[in-house]
C-alpha cells in the first residue's frame, strides 16, 4: 500500500510539474502575441489555449535533430 501511495503522489507531483512547465512557458508566447501581432500585422489575439498549441508546433517544426555521436 505505501509503494502505491508514493508511486501515485510521485506522478502527481511530475503532472503537477509538467503543467506548471507548460504554463510558464505558454503565458509569455500569449502575451506577446496579443501585443504585437494585432496591431503590427491584424491578426486576431490567442487564447491560452492556443498559444500551448502554437509552441507544441513550433517544438515540433524548429526541434533539433543532431544526434551525431561525436
Amino acid at each position: 500500500m505505501k509503494i502505491l501511495v508514493k508511486v501515485l503522489g510521485g506522478l502527481l507531483i511530475g503532472i503537477l510539474t509538467m503543467g506548471g512547465i507548460a504554463t510558464l512557458v505558454t503565458l509569455p508566447t500569449m502575451f506577446l502575441w496579443n501585443y504585437v501581432m494585432p496591431n503590427l500585422f491584424g491578426l486576431p489575439e490567442i487564447t491560452f489555449l492556443q498559444a500551448l498549441a502554437l509552441n507544441f508546433l513550433a517544438s515540433i517544426l524548429f526541434k533539433n535533430n543532431n544526434s551525431s555521436d561525436k
